[in-house]
């Protein structure tokens, strides 16, 4: 009796198992979209918005997004799915990751969508900002498509600067402005010899951790606005090692010696909400969540300062690839076709505190008045006009960042002398680029 007890609940339980299983690969007739993304907790509400709006205009698909924490743990996600084949749809991703995707065979490239019969015109591929097609690309071809922009202001304390002193209208305007107002507006309250605000932040964190990435991230505008580069146009020699970047990681020495930066805290959001820290860099996509953390206190966001050469901010954001291991790549596309439109940009853009990815986006009536409204914002928006996108590096690009990181580390927070830290740097990355030559041939 207990055997025949037992088959009959497992063949019950399998009958209604495969029952359901049925049901749910109906789904109702709609598409699923596996999208995997990283965007931060204060953005996810707007995300949800997008996707709703999505999915009433296109009631046959349904997105199914799945937060994935960002750096290495994405990747390293992206790499096992592929092998063990659960690789999403789509998945949002950081263009560093490009090579290894593409060595991979992993993702579509961009053309089968672009050219097919739900396409895109050449002026709308055109009309996103060139830097960020530049990173969306690897080796000249298009593997991914931008969901959103960002680049770097200087975030500052208007209340700090009235009381050293400072024009609360003026930020700095230069690097020698830059190191003055981080002096001025560091010092010790109470006299016990430990300061109790700092002027400036720079995100000087371990080579080797999470945070490295980042650190380098925010480098870059310094590296371009003396005149510099990471590597030539032809990928035969890196470039850092040149008079730009000893330039641009002398002043972080400076700065980050002369603020005492080694015993500051790395939380320097926290710490300008606890009025310890008078200027950061910071991007676009904390504009929400400063609007609640920085309530009751005066602060404005301004462009960069200007370097030796030139003004130059970094421009970057997330690329949304297709995977081949995708079983509804259409109606992966069209998601991200309609991402792309102008009126969804500008409204993903005033919601979520990114920038749109594309000009046409300028021309919306209702993202100007936001402008207008939003000062802020817009300081964000004028300065893609001096964004700048990182130079491709084909092969070897992970090690090189790590070269260049592990500079920033031994100048900054090991004191070493900067051109030796950048020669012995950029020796490794050479013999990457050469070695990586070698096996082409």
């Amino acid at each position: 009796m207990k055997r025949i007890t037992v088959f009959l609940i497992i063949s019950i339980f399998s009958f209604y198992m495969l029952s359901g299983c049925g049901d749910e690969s109906k789904d109702d007739g709609k598409t699923k979209v596996v999208f995997w993304h990283s965007f931060v907790s204060s953005t996810v509400p707007a995300l949800n918005a997008l996707i709703k709006d999505f999915e009433e205009q296109h009631p046959h698909i349904t997105i199914q997004a799945q937060y994935i924490p960002t750096g290495d743990a994405l990747v390293q996600k992206l790499i096992t799915s592929i092998q063990s084949k659960t690789a999403p749809d789509i998945s949002w991703l950081h263009a560093h990751y490009m090579e290894d995707l593409v060595k991979a065979d992993a993702i579509y490239k961009m053309e089968e969508f672009i050219n097919g019969p739900n396409g895109i015109s050449q002026e709308d591929v055109e009309d996103i900002y060139p830097a960020l097609r530049q990173y969306a690309s690897w080796r000249g071809t298009l593997y991914s498509i931008p969901m959103e922009a960002t680049n770097l202001a200087l975030l500052y304390n208007k209340d700090m600067f009235r009381a050293a002193g400072l024009d609360p209208e003026q930020p700095p305007k230069d690097w020698d402005e830059l190191k003055d107002f981080a002096r001025k507006l560091t010092f010790d309250k109470d006299g016990d010899g430990k300061l109790d605000q700092v002027g400036f932040f720079l995100p000087v964190y371990p080579a080797a951790g999470p945070l490295g990435a980042w650190m380098l991230w925010q480098f870059h505008p310094f590296l371009w606005q003396a005149g510099g580069y990471k590597i030539d146009l032809e990928q035969t020699h890196v470039m850092y090692n040149e008079e730009a970047g000893v330039q641009a990681l002398t002043l972080w020495q400076e700065i980050y010696q002369d603020l005492k930066l080694s015993v500051f805290t790395s939380d320097y959001d926290v710490a300008f909400a606890s009025k310890n820290l008078a200027m950061a860099m910071d991007g676009p996509w904390n504009l929400p969540r400063y609007e609640e953390i920085l309530k009751g206190m005066d602060w404005a966001f301004a462009p960069l300062p200007t370097g030796p050469v030139k003004s130059a901010t970094i421009v970057g954001g997330e690329y949304l690839a297709i995977f081949k291991q995708s079983k509804n790549p259409e109606a992966a596309w069209e998601f991200i076709k309609w991402i792309i439109e102008p009126e969804v940009q500008a409204k993903w853009a005033m919601t979520s505190g990114y920038l749109p990815i594309r000009r046409a986006v300028l021309d919306v009536p209702e993202f100007q008045e936001y402008l207008e409204e939003n000062p802020n914002f817009k300081v964000f928006v004028e300065q893609m006009d001096v964004g700048q996108a990182e130079r491709p590096i084909d092969f070897g690009g992970m090690e090189i960042m790590r070269h260049m990181m592990d500079a920033i580390e031994r100048a900054t927070l090991g004191k070493q002398d900067v051109r030796k830290a950048l020669e012995d740097a950029a020796k490794l990355s050479n013999k990457v680029l050469n070695d990586a030559k070698a096996k082409r041939k």
